[in-house]
């Protein structure tokens, strides 16, 4: 519960379902930036009681977030989150925290690639975070024999000495671990499941995502520029295998967002772009289906597949999904100018040994 020395404004949760946001989908107004922040920190707090927290999430799920609203729940997060700085200014993988159920985590793979060929990545993620509670990033490492049970600073330093890092969420963001259990009595997502995976616990300047569809990308995006506690270079998303950030087979879409791709380069303004393009991903060696890469133990299955295509042991299928992807995070940052390109670098990275290099080094950190 909210310590009694804590005090908020004028707007507690059960008012703003009554006066704002609580009449359904199409009626609702949306809330204030100063709303929305007060909202977030009583819910943070521990104030609302669990029926009135749990229908103004639902109330937020039926009326869709703006990007105000998200910009302040996601600096409201940010105040609470512990960040750790690598020396190296790595690509930020928040990935889906829900994790995987049917699809091989191929993330791991391609950012130890990446990180051979000169590209820095971190990812994070939590264990089981509702709803879905599957598998994500840390059942992976786990099954690889790496540390993930970090501290932020363990996982900077990790940063700097592999070129890959972990971020462990119950270490970097306590806040939103405390909620676990009133988010897994929902039963469906809200938009904790969005913030959570722009906490940035790296301070990136090259933001990876992905999305079901295009016009949340321009959400996230739009929701970066609200954020006062953000300050990104680069966005790049794409809409990934079960929301995850491994791109789906076949046509799939891109977006792009880059603050100085305009006349002044000014975040938010007229000055910065954003573009979406279509790739076929068998342009890029990754001709095959979303079932080619399907497994029945995900985190198992998905460390073997790592470890033997980080080794050149595997081709096909599974080799050639985990080059375009650690392609797609070079691009993200720049390190190649093109998506080509940056095959091109994921692929030495693997036939020169210098990708299991990396996954050595992480188990001996």
């Amino acid at each position: 519960m909210a310590q009694a020395t804590q005090e908020f404004g004028e707007w507690p949760l059960k008012r703003l379902m009554t006066e704002v946001c609580g009449s359904g989908h199409k009626s609702a107004d949306d809330l204030t930036r100063a709303q929305a922040t007060e909202a977030f920190e009583r819910i943070l707090a521990g104030e609302p009681d669990p029926t009135t927290l749990g229908a103004f999430w639902l109330a937020n799920r039926w009326k869709r977030n703006t990007a105000e609203e998200l910009g302040a729940y996601v600096d409201v997060m940010c105040e609470r989150v512990e960040y750790a700085e690598p020396d190296a200014d790595p690509v930020d993988c928040g990935a889906n925290y829900d994790g995987k159920g049917r699809s091989a985590i191929l993330g791991v793979a391609a950012g130890a690639v990446a990180a051979a060929a000169g590209t820095p990545v971190v990812v994070h993620s939590g264990d089981r975070v509702p709803t879905q509670k599957q598998d994500a990033y840390k059942h992976v490492l786990d099954e690889l024999g790496v540390r993930t049970e970090l501290t932020p600073s363990d996982s900077a330093d990790m940063v700097d000495e592999t070129g890959f890092g972990f971020y462990y969420q119950p270490a970097f963001n306590p806040a939103i671990d405390d909620l676990f259990d009133r988010r897994d009595m929902m039963g469906v997502r809200s938009f904790v499941n969005t913030i959570e995976t722009l906490a940035n616990p790296a301070g990136a300047s090259v933001h990876l995502g992905s999305f079901y569809h295009l016009a949340f990308a321009k959400k996230v995006v739009d929701t970066f520029v609200e954020s006062e506690f953000h300050d990104l270079d680069r966005v790049l998303m794409f809409q990934g295998m079960e929301g995850y950030d491994d791109v789906r087979p076949g046509y799939t879409k891109v977006a792009e967002w880059d603050a100085a791709g305009g006349s002044d380069g000014e975040a938010g303004s007229d000055g910065a772009s954003f573009d979406d393009f279509e790739i076929e991903t068998a342009d890029y060696g990754m001709d095959l289906e979303e079932d080619d890469l399907a497994v029945d133990d995900v985190a198992a299955e998905s460390a073997a597949i790592t470890e033997a295509v980080l080794a050149g042991e595997r081709d096909g299928a599974f080799a050639d999904a985990v080059a375009v992807n650690a392609a797609l995070r070079i691009y993200a940052r720049e390190d190649a100018d093109s998506i080509e390109a940056g095959l091109t670098a994921a692929r030495e990275a693997i036939g020169d040994g210098s990708a299991l290099g990396v996954l050595e080094a992480l188990r001996a950190f």
